[in-house]
């Protein structure tokens, strides 16, 4: 169902309410006009800075870590960027199988297009494909309102018409966004999703640190994050996520950690 009528945040508030008092204050002296402009440009660093951090929730609602149930339940979430892959991914599939572990994947449209058949086998071993934007592009903040529209319906139709499932949140890539994003997520019925560890696995080749990173957040309630599409290699030349996932899937096993995708976390 479709809802738009989640209330903006405080900073946005306050910034609205900033930006009509600027005005007001130069209609009525116009000789203040540079301590207002100062006063927006000021406003507009704090957005820039809360759109450029990731887990920020100054913007609106944005999932870092699984519900409070969830975590009493032991329950942690392994999440899987930028795929599908059409070498990477059936391998990581195949690893989740050996473990019984279930993963949200945060597919782009146009690769899931790409690689139809992939898309569906991540659902029919009971994993769940989320939205991950229609084409991934490194502007994606720098849009307005009906640019975000435009990209995630897109991506909403796609990822529906391959898997027969609706998607129901979105990850931006690389996280960044802009204000104009969370009212389109509300009309379109998305919960934003970041992540609690991650271990930049797609720029860090060492699959020890990456590792490292991802272990120092494991526990009851973390939303973990791993690429299968634009992984980095290994000296060997291995995507880092297949070697690093079983390290990661058994240390959650012997830590009484169950893997579960984000949709089931929320029940």
């Amino acid at each position: 169902m479709l809802n738009s009528s989640r209330h903006p945040t405080l900073l946005i508030r306050a910034s609205i309410a900033l930006h009509g008092l600027a005005l007001l204050a130069v209609i009525a002296e116009p000789a203040q006009w540079r301590w207002a402009l100062g006063a927006v440009v000021i406003n507009h660093l704090v957005l820039t800075a809360a759109g450029l951090w990731p887990r920020s929730t100054w913007l609106g609602p944005n999932w870092t870590r699984l519900p409070a149930a969830a975590a009493a339940r032991h329950e942690i979430a392994l999440t899987i960027d930028d795929g599908p892959d059409p070498l990477v991914t059936p391998q990581v599939l195949d690893i989740l199988d050996r473990y019984a572990a279930h993963a949200t994947f945060f597919c782009v449209g146009e690769k899931a297009a790409r690689y139809p058949e992939v898309c569906r086998e991540i659902v029919r071993r009971g994993h769940a494909v989320e939205n991950h934007s229609q084409h991934h592009r490194h502007t994606f903040a720098l849009q307005g309102p009906r640019g975000f529209m435009r990209e995630l319906q897109a991506a909403q139709r796609t990822l529906s018409q391959i898997t027969g499932q609706r998607p129901v949140f979105f990850r931006a890539p690389a996280g960044l966004r802009n204000p104009f994003l969370d009212p389109v997520l509300a009309r379109l019925g998305l919960t934003l999703a970041s992540w609690s560890a991650r271990g930049f696995d797609t720029r860090i080749g060492d699959a020890a640190r990456v590792r490292h990173a991802l272990l120092r957040g494991l526990r009851a309630g973390a939303i973990l994050l791993l690429h299968d599409g634009n992984a980095a290699r290994s000296s060997g030349g291995v995507p880092v996520i297949l070697d690093v996932l079983p390290a990661v899937l058994e240390s959650a096993a012997a830590a009484g950690l169950r893997f579960v995708s984000l949709r089931d976390a929320r029940s």
